[in-house]
């Protein structure tokens, strides 16, 4: 602590102390309220008030309630003192006066302060400036706060303190607070149109044997019980995949996974991520439903399909366009994928002064490519498709040209907002795909795919034509135009070796 904070904190102790021996609990267990914020609020305006604070002889007409909630604000007047109160709902003025309670009782609420958490009884008035506020009649103390809030104007300034202290940003910040019930609204959106649409939803093992379903690296655990390793999930697919064998037809799951890669704006190691696997269809079907599942989202979400974010509005609500993935490859980054080797890719790399691994092979070096070239100028809402087989080791080759596979990826603003495909469910290929990623890790990728035995025996007895698709949080942050990190209550942050920020 600071100097400064140091001394705040031992006059609240001292407070702490002085309710102590008034023989008053500082934390009670339990509060009491009749009303919210926003519930005392409305019955402002459907009961009749006194126009300003009733004195002694007139007649009240306001409504007596209790209010429950935080101080967020205290000014003392002589024989007044005026606060807000806010609790989840909302904020509002409340007011004590001397004449009304006493000497003693008015002495008493000296030992409260900005941050406390109190019972506020009394009668709902307004000022004479019109201010809608509740007059104590009496008041109790549920939880003495005993370090001081951030500036309720200037709040935490530093966003990596904002990051680590979240409770302090949403006390300060009530547009924090509206952010993360949209949240919840964004996924709860998923979830329903989901079980619309007759999707079951499961839940799978986050522990894993092997890792797979994506190119990440795991995160690695020691499971003491069966004294074995075990990864944590770095996707969701392939158990779903299996139950597509086990005779599901439409399953999905929402859930976090976890991959042990580098932090970015729109990269975690811990999120949540939705996916979906659907018997008898292909990446064609895929398309109309998933124009209606980001239409819906944006829709609960905004209440109109039009979104601005990094500087551009989007119209989620008109018809979306496809990108064929070869087509922009060559108009963007100057490469026929259809005749291009990798040596042709190591040039290409090098002289955009793209980063890569001695053993990065096509399929690495044409997604890094691609990502440098092509991604940003991908702004309208529409899907990516058919990229060459070696950028997805898990999708079915177009029955009309082996060379490339049936994915989409949902674009918009240069980025990517999920990826579906059309299901490889050829246990011969995707054992030989497997193979070929298992080279790449032999050479030092990390990233690479590794074979799992399980799900390719699991293919053998037969997996239904499918189509699947996956989406993370990375597009709830987009749309609310801010880092992902920003969008997560508490994300993993590296350790603090700096001065702590003051809050006062």
């Amino acid at each position: 602590m600071t100097e400064k904070e140091e001394k705040l904190y031992t006059d609240r102790l001292k407070k702490l102390e002085n309710l102590k021996r008034q023989g008053i609990d500082p934390f009670p267990a339990k509060g009491q309220r009749t009303h919210t914020v926003a519930e005392a609020l409305v019955l402002l305006k459907t009961k009749t008030p006194t126009s300003s604070p009733p004195h002694e002889g007139e007649k009240e007409r306001g409504a007596r309630i209790t209010l429950a909630g935080r101080i967020k604000a205290l000014r003392t007047h002589g024989g007044l003192i005026f606060g807000n109160i806010e609790d989840e709902s909302g904020a509002m003025q409340f007011m004590l006066r001397q004449e009304d309670l006493g000497k003693d009782k008015f002495t008493r609420f000296e030992n409260f302060d900005i941050g406390d958490i109190f019972e506020a009884h009394g009668t709902l008035v307004e000022t004479k400036r019109g201010e809608k506020t509740l007059l104590l009649t009496d008041f109790k103390i549920l939880t003495k706060s005993l370090r001081a809030l951030p500036d309720q104007y200037h709040g935490l300034k530093d966003v990596e303190t904002k990051l680590r202290k979240r409770y302090l940003d949403l006390l300060a910040n009530p547009d924090v607070r509206n952010m993360f019930r949209k949240k919840s609204v964004f996924w709860k959106s998923v979830r329903d149109f989901m079980i619309d649409k007759d999707f079951l939803e499961v839940e799978t093992p986050v522990l894993e044997n092997i890792p797979g379903g994506a190119e990440a690296e795991p995160f690695v655990t020691h499971y003491n019980a069966l004294d074995r390793d075990f990864y944590l999930r770095i996707s969701l697919e392939l158990p779903l995949k299996r139950l597509l064998v086990g005779g599901f037809e439409k399953v999905f799951e929402i859930g976090r996974i976890f991959r042990n890669e580098g932090i970015s704006t729109e990269h975690l190691q811990d999120y949540t991520q939705m996916e979906f696997y659907w018997a008898y269809a292909d990446y064609n079907d895929l398309m109309k439903f998933l124009e209606d599942l980001y239409r819906t989202i944006v829709k609960n979400l905004f209440g109109t399909t039009k979104v601005t974010s990094q500087g551009q509005e989007v119209d989620w609500g008109k018809p979306w366009q496809s990108y064929d993935y070869y087509q922009l490859f060559k108009e963007h980054a100057g490469l026929d994928l259809q005749q291009i080797n990798l040596a042709d890719l190591q040039r290409a790399a090098d002289k955009l002064k793209i980063k890569y691994e001695k053993f990065a092979d096509k399929g690495r070096l044409i997604d890094l490519i691609y990502k440098r070239t092509v991604r940003p100028k991908l702004v309208e809402p529409g899907f990516l498709i058919d990229p060459p087989v070696e950028a997805e080791p898990l999708a079915k080759r177009d029955h009309e040209d082996n060379s490339r596979v049936q994915r989409l990826q949902i674009m918009a603003w240069g980025t990517e907002l999920g990826k579906g495909f059309s299901e490889l469910n050829d246990p011969i290929d995707q054992r030989a795909r497997f193979e070929e990623q298992m080279k790449l890790r032999e050479q030092g990728d990390k990233e690479a795919q590794q074979l799992d035995e399980d799900f390719v025996e699991a293919l053998e007895y037969g997996m239904p034509p499918a189509a699947g698709f996956g989406m993370s949080e990375r597009f709830f942050a987009v749309l609310m135009d801010k880092s992902i990190r920003e969008t997560v209550i508490f994300p993993p942050m590296k350790e603090d070796k700096r001065q702590p920020e003051s809050t006062n």
